[in-house]
């Protein structure tokens, strides 16, 4: 645990900070664990020790973190899926692969990847953060209608939606509605006391005890007040590689949600977060988490906004926010036990239209086609095919956009010209007459910026003429790097113009591009004295070797 987080501590701002977002996460918390399946007991202690753990050892001042509507979309279908497959340890299962997900996080922060995390385009995480936010829509549609979730997770719940709907019960139909209605429309001058989803869940669990049996409407139930039983790590042979790719999603989503929440705090703080500690300290949360049978968590938006907006300004405001919701559950459990199911499914379908990315979509197609295609085909994998292939898919065809473009541009900084009159090559007037000089024998091949493999077709077209000249002058020094396909085209046009009885020049004074070179033993085709230290000197040497030939005249 680092105490330099600690340093701009403010009692009065972090104990306002705590206890303001405490009594945001309740509802949540309550909402995620019956959504999640696992229970409201999972949710409300997933809320505790993930914001504990997290403020204790993460590297972010005022970032809370819970369970989060993506991650509990996440470990639905991991719970749905090991309790299908194994009904007995399917949740022990689960919850091992919730403690394999933040050991994946430690290892990344450990590693020092956490600023590479995000590196993702903005289409792919709104694609894949809004496909989220629909299945967590669809799949809270049967609990709004009075039912039980059913198996098969979206695609189960498209299939008896027509059921489901003939059958509905009006009475949980009315509390979830009220919940909405609640949730959309309370007025902004009572949302500065208190939170919607509070207020939503305190009035309308109020309205069903008056208005109707307490057997009539499905209800969580108390909320038992003691710690949870540990949860021991279970693993099957046949089952490990899905277990290992879930806990993958699971973390790396867990990791993006944290990364881009903790800049969001960044920039309301003028502070920055170190993202490495950060992933460390949600990995331990995690671990913790899934070790008790709690929900995973990341940074949440929502609560991390409003603990800064009332002054919290150190990790206090977290432990103050755990230990409040740690007395609720000892305390006040019994008090959870009225509240309907459907209020829960009602906060859970506001949390998902939040979470869709309405920015985005409404004005993705006047950005770009290009991303907005990727855009919803991100979304509709999510939703329908798989997560994994999802965002694989998006990040994959992005990348592949992205390089044909760059390729584009970069193929312009290759050039091959044989005139000082062409005006491609910047040459001083003292390096065109000595061009000029060379009566067209001279190829001059100028290449610059980063050169990147998209390049080498670009390098193997400008050179594909150089049976035509007696020198090739091989200009690198405006290239600050060569990845290793450039550097083989590169030796393939040396190799091309010595085969051609070309003689070779080469300028390269970078570090980076010499040292490829040197690994491709370049400096073994051609002799020492043809590497020079100017391009001056390059056309100087092509000229005196111009000059030993008799076949030419100046």
């Amino acid at each position: 645990m680092s105490f330099q987080r600690f340093k701009k501590l403010s009692i009065k701002g972090d104990l306002f900070g705590g206890v303001t977002t405490a009594i945001i996460s309740l509802p949540l918390a309550l909402a995620f664990g019956v959504a999640s399946g696992a229970g409201a007991e999972a949710g409300i202690w997933g809320a505790i020790l993930v914001g504990l753990f997290a403020a204790l050892f993460g590297g972010s001042t005022s970032l809370i973190s819970e369970p989060t509507g993506p991650m509990t979309v996440i470990m639905t279908a991991i719970l749905t899926t090991m309790v299908a497959k194994y009904p007995e340890q399917g949740a022990a299962i689960a919850f091992t692969v919730v403690m394999m997900a933040g050991a994946f996080q430690i290892l990344l922060g450990a590693l020092k990847l956490g600023k590479y995390v995000t590196l993702m385009p903005y289409s792919v995480i709104s694609g894949f953060m809004s496909g989220i936010g629909v299945i967590l829509i669809i799949l809270q549609l049967a609990p709004l209608l009075g039912h039980a979730a059913p198996a098969g997770g979206v695609l189960g719940t498209i299939k008896h939606l027509p059921d489901i709907i003939l059958d509905l019960h009006f009475a949980e139909l009315l509390l979830g509605a009220m919940t909405l209605g609640i949730l959309f429309y309370l007025p902004k001058k009572y949302r500065r006391y208190a939170p919607p989803q509070l207020v939503a869940l305190v009035c309308v669990t109020l309205v069903s005890i008056i208005l109707f049996d307490h057997d009539s409407i499905r209800r969580i139930g108390e909320i038992p007040n003691s710690l949870p039983a540990l949860v021991f790590p279970v693993f099957t042979w046949d089952l490990l590689t899905t277990m290992l790719i879930d806990a993958l999603v699971l973390g790396t989503l867990g990791c993006i949600d944290t990364l881009l929440t903790a800049v969001i705090a960044d920039s309301l703080t003028r502070t920055e977060h170190d993202s490495n500690k950060e992933l460390i300290g949600q990995g331990i949360a995690n671990m913790t988490s899934g070790l008790f049978g709690a929900l995973p968590g990341a940074g949440a938006t929502m609560g991390t906004v409003v603990n800064i907006q009332v002054g919290a300004r150190s990790p206090l405001s977290g432990i103050i926010r755990a230990l409040i919701l740690m007395l609720v559950v000892f305390v006040a459990g019994s008090l959870t036990e009225p509240i309907p199911m459907a209020v829960l499914a009602g906060i859970a379908v506001y949390v998902g239209l939040n979470i869709l990315d309405w920015s985005f979509l409404q004005r993705a197609h006047k950005v770009s086609i290009q991303q907005t295609i990727i855009m919803y085909g991100v979304m509709f994998l999510t939703v329908f095919v798989d997560l994994i292939v999802a965002v694989g898919l998006g990040v994959f065809i992005s990348n592949v956009l992205v390089i044909e473009r760059l390729s584009r541009e970069q193929a312009k900084n290759v050039k091959a010209i044989s005139d000082a009159d062409d005006d491609d090559v910047p040459l001083t007037p003292t390096q065109r007459s000595l061009l000029d000089k060379a009566n067209g024998q001279v190829l001059f091949f100028y290449l610059s910026g980063p050169m990147i493999f998209s390049v080498s077709k670009a390098i193997t077209r400008q050179h594909s003429s150089v049976s035509r000249y007696q020198v090739m002058i091989l200009d690198l020094s405006d290239v600050p790097m060569i990845d290793m396909t450039v550097g083989l085209a590169l030796e393939n046009a040396i190799k091309d113009a010595i085969d051609a009885q070309c003689q070779v020049i080469i300028y390269s004074p970078n570090p980076d591009a010499n040292d490829k070179l040197k690994r491709l033993r370049v400096d073994e085709l051609i002799p020492s004295a043809h590497f020079v230290d100017s391009r001056t000197a390059a056309l100087k040497l092509a000229l005196s070797k111009l000059e030993s030939t008799p076949e030419f005249n100046i």
